[in-house]
């Protein structure tokens, strides 16, 4: 594991422990069910990119690739790593190395087939999801602003395009490029079990 993303202590580690032995039943692995009894998920319009992503071999921090059926504690410790804050004496090279791999756990969960590039239909699903969801909107509302989103993402990480280019979608270096400035390091938090992942894991 990246001693930079899982320096925690053996308290915080012990809280951990108990709610991965609640999930699991006490048994030495988790599978997805377990993650799909999480009252706290079952709002989340992104609820199934967050259940998946624990199951990534990709975030294992290991150059996995594909998913696994279940993951022990070591695995589950190192995914939730991803939702905490970054120590604050650290230098601004451990700060990237940090930033970046939060970035490529977020590119991660968007990528689902793990061709290395969020397409549009990916990202469309997650925009559809997150907009329908909220009741607000219809689906072909949220299809349309998804199609918009995506041609200003493109813009923005390739130029200007042509009315008849194809857009092949997001790589990790435009997903970079898009997010570059946004605060991301000390914003990823998820609720989980009635507790937030940022405070179980500063």
């Amino acid at each position: 594991m990246d001693l930079e993303q899982n320096d925690v202590s053996l308290e915080q580690i012990a809280i951990l422990h108990n709610r991965f032995k609640q999930l699991s039943q006490n048994e030495e692995t988790l599978r997805r069910d377990d993650l799909k009894t999480i009252q706290d998920l079952e709002s989340n319009p992104i609820r199934s990119q967050i259940i998946e992503a624990f199951f990534d071999s990709r975030n294992f921090q290991n150059d996995g690739v594909g998913s696994v059926e279940e993951i022990g504690f070591e695995e589950f410790l190192t995914v939730m790593s991803y939702f905490r804050a970054p120590p604050q004496h650290i230098t601004e090279e451990q700060r990237e190395k940090i930033r970046r791999s939060k970035l490529r756990f977020l590119f991660n969960m968007h990528d689902t087939d793990n061709d290395g590039t969020i397409t549009l239909e990916e990202y469309r699903h997650v925009v559809e999801e997150l907009l329908s969801r909220s009741g607000a909107l219809g689906r072909e509302t949220a299809k349309g602003i998804a199609d918009a989103a995506m041609l200003e993402v493109a813009s923005i990480s390739v130029g200007p395009m042509a009315p008849d280019d194809f857009y092949e979608g997001i790589t990790f270096e435009h997903f970079l490029k898009i997010l570059n400035g946004v605060e991301i390091e000390t914003n990823m938090h998820i609720r989980f079990l009635n507790m937030d992942a940022t405070v179980l894991c500063k």
